[in-house]
C-alpha cells in the first residue's frame, strides 16, 4: 500500500511534527476512494512516531472536494458506503491520539472543506476561498460535513452555502469560526508548524484530553458535561507528568505563559 499511498500524500518529519501534504494537484487534490485510504494509511502511520501533524495541500490549492468523475457512476450503496468511509477515515484525524493542525490555501471546497473541519486547528491564507456546491451538483455533503462544518459555521450560514453556491473567502471563514488564523500568501504551512509544535510540546494526557472530550461535551446537557470536565480534569491533573510540570512551575523551573497583546497571537 506504500507505492500507491505515495501516489497521493506525502509525509515530512518535522521534529515532534509529521507534515501529511495531498499530493495530487493536477486534480486540485480532489479527493477519490483511493486517496482517502492513502489518507488512512498515512494517518495511520503518522500517528505512530509524531506528536502532532499537520495537514497541507501540494500545488495551488488545498483540495476541491471530491473526485466527481469516479462518483458520478456509483450505486445507491456504493454511495453510501463509501461516505461511511470517509466518516470513518476523518474520524481517525478528529479522535485519534494526536492533534492536527490543517494549513489551507486556494480550494477548500467541498470534501476539502469536510477534510478541514476534521483537523483541530485551522489556519488559512489569504489566498484561501471556501465553498459546498453540492446544491449545485445535485448531490449532498457525505463526509462528515452536516456534522463538522456545521457545528463550526451554524446550520443557518451552511443552508446558504449549499442552496445559493455562495463562495466565501478567508476573512469571512474567520468570523465564521470556520477557521482560527488568517496569514498572508504563502505563510499557512509554517503557522500550522507554528502550532503544531507548541502543542506537541504539551502532556499528550491533556491533548488527548482536548481532543476527545471537548467535542463530546459539546454534545451533553450541561449538568453531564461539568461531570465529564471535573473527571477529565481530576484524571489530567493526577498524572505523574502534570505533577513533574506543576512542580516545574511552582519552583519557577518552567517559562511563564506570555499574554497575548492583540487577542490573535500568543507573542511567541
Amino acid at each position: 500500500m506504500d507505492e500507491a499511498r505515495n501516489a497521493f500524500v506525502t509525509i515530512e518529519q518535522d521534529g515532534p511534527v509529521a507534515l501529511l501534504g495531498l499530493n495530487r494537484p493536477e486534480k486540485r487534490n480532489a479527493i477519490s476512494d483511493r486517496f482517502v485510504e492513502a489518507i488512512a494509511e498515512a494517518v495511520a502511520t503518522v500517528e505512530k512516531t509524531a506528536k502532532a501533524g499537520v495537514i497541507f495541500g501540494h500545488g495551488p490549492h488545498f483540495c476541491a472536494g471530491l473526485d466527481l468523475a469516479e462518483h458520478s457512476e456509483k450505486t445507491p450503496i456504493e454511495g453510501i458506503e463509501g461516505s461511511r468511509r470517509w466518516h470513518e477515515v476523518f474520524r481517525t484525524i478528529e479522535r485519534g491520539r494526536i492533534p492536527w493542525v490543517s494549513a489551507l490555501h486556494g480550494a477548500v471546497v467541498g470534501g476539502g472543506l469536510e477534510l478541514a473541519a476534521s483537523t483541530h486547528i485551522r489556519v488559512a491564507e489569504a489566498t484561501a476561498f471556501f465553498a459546498l456546491p453540492e446544491g449545485q451538483r445535485g448531490i449532498f455533503v457525505g463526509g462528515g460535513g452536516a456534522v463538522r462544518v456545521a457545528r463550526l459555521m451554524g446550520a443557518a450560514r451552511m443552508t446558504d452555502l449549499m442552496l445559493s453556491g455562495r463562495v466565501i473567502d478567508a476573512a469571512t471563514a474567520e468570523r465564521w469560526n470556520v477557521v482560527q488564523y488568517v496569514v498572508g500568501e504563502g505563510e499557512a504551512l509554517e503557522k500550522a508548524k507554528q502550532i503544531a509544535k507548541a502543542a506537541a510540546g504539551n502532556a499528550p494526557l491533556s491533548n488527548y484530553a482536548v481532543i476527545h472530550a471537548l467535542s463530546r461535551i459539546q454534545d451533553m446537557s450541561a449538568e453531564d458535561g461539568l461531570f465529564v470536565e471535573s473527571l477529565m480534569a481530576s484524571f489530567t491533573q493526577t498524572s505523574p507528568e502534570a505533577k513533574e510540570r506543576l512542580r516545574a512551575f511552582l519552583e519557577k523551573r518552567a517559562g511563564k505563559v506570555a499574554l497575548a497583546r492583540d487577542g490573535g497571537d500568543d507573542g511567541r
